[in-house]
């Protein structure tokens, strides 16, 4: 693949293959300065998709393959299966697929020019083709999302043995990202079966963070998280509440109105941990508003 033709945050991203090629050794800079750069210059802030979005999951997929990734820190591929999470995100476009498809096929040439003369831009001359007029950057973006859209089936086929991990934490991290990417059409047939999977999981989880982070990706795969909205811990109660499918379940929505749903109480119901996957990214109530509209 030719990255160079490929653009991140920061412009080309022929820089990245080899910044993340360093997460696999042993020089703890190189692999802080790869870490960030996954983070912070492959996805778009906003949670978006760059073209070097998609190139870079099916390289993430590949660095959680080898057995080199977290020798000495264990929770890198945890980290790993959450930018999937992130990727499935961006990712899931529902019926707008086809329509994306259409225009980008009836662009192609102009977005081919927009991108090569992007690339060979200095950090000016790429401001001001965003502010063009012309609409074929954020044509660019959309591009780069349905990219996302078509690597989906084989993110999530790679993603799923991770779901059996030794480590307790993996495979909350991994139910997370397969409860992102198995929301897409390619996955329907799938779902029941991911669905009893990772209800199974839930139930045998042994901490509240990782209980709340499958019972979230339970729901996002319209399973049933009825169960844990009267759970004793409240983060967990909450994140049962998030599910889609309870939108408007009086239970659930009761859950939501306790003081537990303000953003600093919930963060503080996982005591010193990071929140559940899924919110690390966003907050609970970033969560909340992308469920009533679903």
């Amino acid at each position: 693949m030719d990255w160079s033709g490929l653009f991140h945050a920061s412009g080309t991203a022929g820089d990245t293959p080899r910044r993340l090629a360093a997460l696999l050794g042993d020089d703890a800079w190189a692999l802080v300065d790869g870490y960030s750069h996954l983070w912070s210059q492959t996805l778009r802030r906003e949670g978006g998709a760059w073209p070097a979005t998609a190139p870079t999951a099916r390289l993430v997929t590949e660095l959680l393959d080898n057995p080199l990734l977290g020798r000495d820190d264990p929770t890198l591929p945890d980290a790993m299966l959450a930018y999937l999470y992130e990727v499935g995100v961006a990712a899931d476009l529902g019926d707008r697929a086809a329509e994306i498809r259409t225009r980008v096929r009836d662009h192609a040439p102009k977005l081919r020019a927009w991108t090569a003369e992007y690339v060979s831009a200095d950090a000016d001359g790429r401001t001001r083709m965003w502010r063009d007029g012309t609409g074929l950057g954020e044509l660019v973006l959309d591009r780069a999302t349905l990219a996302c859209f078509d690597a989906v089936p084989e993110l999530l086929r790679r993603t799923l043995p991770h779901l059996a991990s030794q480590r307790p934490r993996r495979r909350a991290c991994a139910a997370a990202a397969v409860g992102s990417l198995a929301r897409h059409p390619a996955a329907h047939a799938q779902r029941p079966r991911l669905r009893e999977r990772l209800t199974s999981m839930a139930g045998a989880a042994d901490s509240p963070y990782d209980l709340a982070t499958i019972v979230i990706a339970v729901g996002h795969l319209g399973g049933d998280t009825r169960p844990w909205l009267t759970d004793a811990h409240a983060g967990v109660r909450a994140c049962a509440a998030l599910a889609p499918d309870l939108a408007g379940d009086d239970t659930a929505e009761q859950v939501l109105m306790e003081p537990h749903c303000s953003p600093r109480a919930f963060a503080g119901a996982f005591g010193d941990m990071a929140p559940p996957v899924q919110l690390q990214t966003e907050t609970f109530h970033d969560l909340l508003a992308r469920r009533r509209v679903s």
